[in-house]
């Protein structure tokens, strides 16, 4: 330990500790744009300089260890007008279209000009002109508003290891761009929408849809149903200024009934009838001598980074539609017929966590008859806008329940938007299949956590189920490499995109609290403990549906209606 003096208060810290943390240690905040926690520091917004004795210039506080008897003022007016002339520059060379922007009061650099007082224009000059790049179905670049702090680079680069955007360039011309600035259709960009979260202004934003939703809400000839992915229900309360957590199911069926939807169905339904196939796939993987190990395809920015770095590993993923696919399609057939509704009549609106599902709901796997099984997706943001729109006090609303039959659920859907969810419940309904008995002890604590890779082994019957969890599309080279060096253990290997899984989705509420995310697994989790049905083959509506229309898993209705295939891109 080592003490030093911060605004002339003593303070004890751990050698080589940053003064950044040693500052936020003692409650003293310091203004970041380019620092993201348990990265290497890189200093290179200098937003975050300090004073220190004894040394001619400001040092940024995120890059330099503190030592013993150090002394740092990080509020003096040397750093405040160096921190003031940095946002300057910044907003000068910044579009001035703020009342007009999607990040509108909840901008980084909005708060930084607010914070240092900035009330006049004082710099004035050539400004850096871009197009917007909206080749992506899923989402917007804007480099115009790019503030070159890099987040969205170095999550990018380090943390997910795409490499789809980089800096390129230098001094006056350097931007933020993917590989010879073309679009982000045609990078390697998965459209997972974490430079999104990172970003601090609207550089990177999600493709909107709530036009499309918002016409075809006002067709009258158009039959509009929502439904609702797990993760949302535990993160949409935080932009209604509710505690992280925060289960918010009830108000968000009462409130998509307010906007205008004829039904309000839950997602978990089909992650139920997916783990009845992928179960039932397992199985017969395993029973017929088929490629193993088997990957779950929930997550659509997995299955495009599969589709286009490892096609040799694409026998490998299981031919399971995601969840929200599989509803769309039985609201298409099963539900349709049995209302009476043509079809195509039927527009299928997705409210999840996750940018690139608005990539998914467009890929042409996923449509019967050219009729997609999902019209449009709605990020949790983009729904928060339209209550906003139609005056919809969020917090006063009454909890109502879900439609029938497609809005039942159990605890084991509830779990999908977790890391190592999708697995539990998979694991749950595999063992009763095999077994003919329910497993005892439900809860997989093994691949439960922030790890980058999980692993255990499950006793079924009399065969050793070796199973892995990747957290985070960044941990899964290694897995597939010896998978197709022929060299893996495991049975079936779980992959989301986002690290902590959907909860932690690019299109979820934007903030830089990790402790937020931990809080949204733990209120996912609570809603499966508290859940009368813990496994997804207990779901009656669901056997419902197989015995009046699927038959069974893996039947050839169930494989025309909630099967799909991949190839190279």
């Amino acid at each position: 330990m080592v003490e030093l003096t911060i605004n002339n208060l003593k303070v004890k810290a751990e050698e080589g500790m940053t003064i950044l943390d040693a500052a936020k240690s003692v409650g003293i905040s310091i203004p970041t744009l380019c620092y993201m926690k348990d990265l290497f520091p890189t200093g290179a917004c200098r937003i975050c300089v300090v004073e220190v004795d004894g040394q001619r210039n400001l040092l940024p506080s995120c890059a330099f260890p503190v030592s013993e008897g150090m002394v740092v003022e990080t509020n003096s007016p040397r750093v405040r007008r160096a921190r003031k002339t940095i946002v300057e520059l910044l907003v000068e060379n910044h579009p001035q279209d703020c009342l007009i922007c999607v990040r509108n009061k909840n901008c980084e650099l909005q708060d930084l000009a607010e914070r240092y007082g900035l009330r006049e224009h004082r710099y004035s000059g050539e400004k850096r002109k871009h197009v917007v790049d909206v080749s992506s179905p899923s989402i917007e670049r804007d480099p115009a508003k790019c503030i070159l702090c890099g987040r969205c680079t170095r999550v990018c680069n380090e943390i997910q290891k795409i490499g789809a955007i980089d800096f390129a360039q230098r001094g006056f011309n350097s931007i933020v761009t993917t590989p010879y600035n073309e679009g982000l259709n045609v990078s390697d960009c998965i459209f997972c929408g974490q430079c999104i979260l990172q970003c601090p202004t609207a550089a990177l934003r999600e493709r909107s849809s709530m036009k499309i939703v918002s016409n075809a809400l006002e067709n009258k000839n158009k039959y509009v149903i929502a439904q609702i992915a797990p993760a949302v229900r535990a993160t949409l309360g935080e932009e209604f200024h509710m505690p992280p957590g925060t289960d918010v199911t009830g108000k968000l069926v009462s409130g998509l009934r307010r906007l205008g939807f004829k039904r309000v169905f839950d997602t978990n339904f089909g992650a139920d009838l997916t783990i009845l196939e992928e179960a039932n796939e397992l199985i017969g993987r395993v029973q017929n001598d088929q490629p193993l190990p088997m990957f779950t395809s929930c997550c659509p920015g997995w299955i495009r980074f599969a589709e286009r770095n490892y096609p040799d590993i694409l026998p490998h993923l299981s031919s399971c539609k995601s969840p929200h696919e599989m509803e769309g399609a039985i609201l298409k057939s099963y539900f349709a017929k049995k209302m009476g509704i043509n079809p195509k009549d039927i527009f299928v609106v997705s409210i999840m966590p996750c940018t690139v599902k608005k990539y998914e709901s467009e890929r042409p796997e996923l449509a019967i008859d050219s009729l997609h099984d999902v019209d449009s997706v709605l990020t949790t943001r983009e729904l928060v806008r339209f209550f906003n729109m139609a005056g919809i006090d969020f917090a006063d609303l009454p909890d109502e329940e879900f439609d029938n039959p497609l809005g039942e659920s159990t605890g084991a859907a509830a779990i999908f938007g977790t890391s190592g969810g999708v697995m539990e419940a998979a694991i749950r309904t595999a063992y009763y299949n095999i077994t003919g008995e329910n497993l005892e002890n439900i809860e997989v604590d093994q691949i439960r956590g922030p790890e980058g890779v999980k692993s255990a082994t499950v006793k079924i019957g009399d065969l050793d189920v070796n199973i892995a969890v990747v957290n985070g599309i960044g941990n899964v080279r290694p897995i597939i490499e010896e998978v197709l060096a022929g060299k893996s253990k495991y049975h079936f290997i779980e992959v989301m995109a986002c690290p902590g899984g959907c909860v932690n989705g690019g299109g979820q509420p934007i903030h830089q609290n990790l402790e937020n995310v931990m809080k949204r697994v733990k209120a996912l989790y609570e809603i499966d403990k508290k859940s009368v049905s813990r496994r997804s083959h207990e779901n009656e509506s669901v056997q419902k549906l197989y015995k009046e229309f699927l038959k069974e898993p893996g039947s050839h209705v169930a494989h025309e209606l909630l099967h799909t295939t991949y190839s190279h891109r």
